[in-house]
């Protein structure tokens, strides 16, 4: 493919201006091997690669090349609907941007239109209750392996792509071990192209310098830049191994605690929310509420909604950010709720370690349904932090197991 492409551009100057464009709009050309459709009779093309490594661009190729052979309508879904218009579709490699103006789609509302009719209908993840109704003979799905309610939102996508001969999905993303990324990947109407960062030719040098040398052979480079699926950090307090089914019923006291940001804006740590109940010698995690860049009063209305569904004995609440802040911004909501103020004197990592010590043995369950808190304990390493960011849902989870099981008494007895 190299030669040809070479070949090719010491005789573009040669060629009419038509037949220049035609060439560089055609995407067979241009292509890393990984960036085609693979062979074969496949429903779901799961393209796996590191950052970079041009997703994408193939991800926008294939839905162009799909449009252009009359095949739709097709449904594109990202994280949110702001992301799967500003990367899949206006990105710097999204499907307006590459194109060719002679059939370029015209976006209007959430829905982009060819001129030869196919319609593609973007779609959030985060809600995957706007996938009932709509039908579709394609989908590109991209960066899944990071989407929060994945499993429920690409289970619905399943049930509307029914149209057209032969209904096909691509996957683009850089893997992480959810349950969704393993499912599909052990599916055989799967399968699967891989790709690392350093294939694009194109990626600034500064990104190598600074990125890749840095992370090169890591855990987090080996996920981000070799596109691999790395199922446990080794380094991690909790592995996915450890997360089991209740086997019985709970029969003490039900808490919920809580986790609050230290400011209330879009770009503020998340307000972690977790329901758990004893169960035994153990606990059963019930449900985890957590709320992303919400005002106080938004994420204590939360915490008091959860606590009146589980009839919960208490609210346990971490106070070194906000002091008596915090308990008053709960009491504004209901004044009846009783309050148990936790104060963290230790590092978070040594505040994890007996918590994780419990699962190690068996005594913590979780209920269905806890794909991000199961990802984020697995993901919370030595430095307090998850990927980077604050752990905030292991935080609330320490809290609710301190409170339940490293310092409880045992009372009454609850039905699951």
């Amino acid at each position: 493919m190299s030669t040809l492409r070479a070949s090719l551009l010491r005789e573009e100057a040669l060629l009419p201006e038509d037949e220049v464009s035609r060439l560089m709009f055609n995407w067979s050309v241009w292509a890393m091997p990984h960036q085609l459709p693979p062979d074969g009779d496949w429903t779901t093309w799961l393209l796996l690669g590191g950052r970079g490594a041009g997703k994408t661009r193939a991800g926008a190729e294939w839905v162009r090349m799909l449009a252009e052979k009359g095949i739709g309508p097709i449904a594109l879904v990202g994280e949110t609907m702001t992301e799967a218009e500003m990367v899949m579709v206006k990105g710097e490699s999204g499907i307006l941007r590459i194109s060719p103006p002679w059939m370029a789609p015209r976006l209007t509302g959430s829905v982009l239109i060819w001129p030869n009719g196919v319609e593609a209908h973007l779609l959030p993840a985060s809600d995957p209750e706007r996938f009932r109704g709509p039908q579709f003979a394609a989908a590109w799905c991209d960066e899944t392996a990071k989407w929060r309610k994945a499993e429920a939102a690409f289970d619905m996508l399943q049930f509307g792509l029914r149209l057209g001969e032969r209904p096909r999905q691509l996957v683009t993303t850089t893997p992480r071990a959810t349950k969704l990324m393993k499912r599909l990947m052990a599916d055989d109407q799967s399968v699967i192209s891989r790709a690392k960062s350093k294939v694009n030719k194109h990626l600034a040098d500064a990104f190598f310098r600074a990125v890749v040398e840095r992370y090169r052979d890591s855990v987090l480079g080996r996920q981000e830049l070799d596109g691999e699926l790395i199922e446990d950090r080794p380094d991690a307090l909790w592995q996915r191994s450890m997360f089991r089914a209740p086997d019985g019923v709970v029969d003490g006291r039900i808490v919920v605690a809580v986790d609050p940001p230290v400011t209330g804006t879009e770009r503020s740590d998340a307000c972690g929310i977790v329901v758990a109940g004893r169960a035994g010698e153990g606990a059963v995690v019930l449900e985890d509420a957590t709320l992303q860049g919400m005002r106080p009063d938004i994420w204590a209305a939360r915490a008091v909604a959860a606590y009146r569904a589980h009839e919960a004995d208490c609210i346990v609440v971490e106070v070194n950010q906000g002091g008596d802040l915090v308990e008053e911004m709960l009491k504004q909501v209901d004044r009846s709720v009783p309050i148990r103020k936790v104060r963290a004197n230790r590092g978070k990592w040594v505040r994890a370690e007996p918590v994780a010590a419990l699962y190690a043995r068996g005594l913590v369950r979780h209920v269905a349904g806890l794909t991000a808190l199961e990802d984020e304990l697995c993901a919370f390493g030595p430095d307090g932090k998850a990927e980077g960011h604050s752990p905030d849902r292991v935080d609330a989870l320490v809290w609710a197991m301190t409170e339940l099981v490293l310092n409880e008494t045992r009372p009454r007895v609850r039905g699951l």
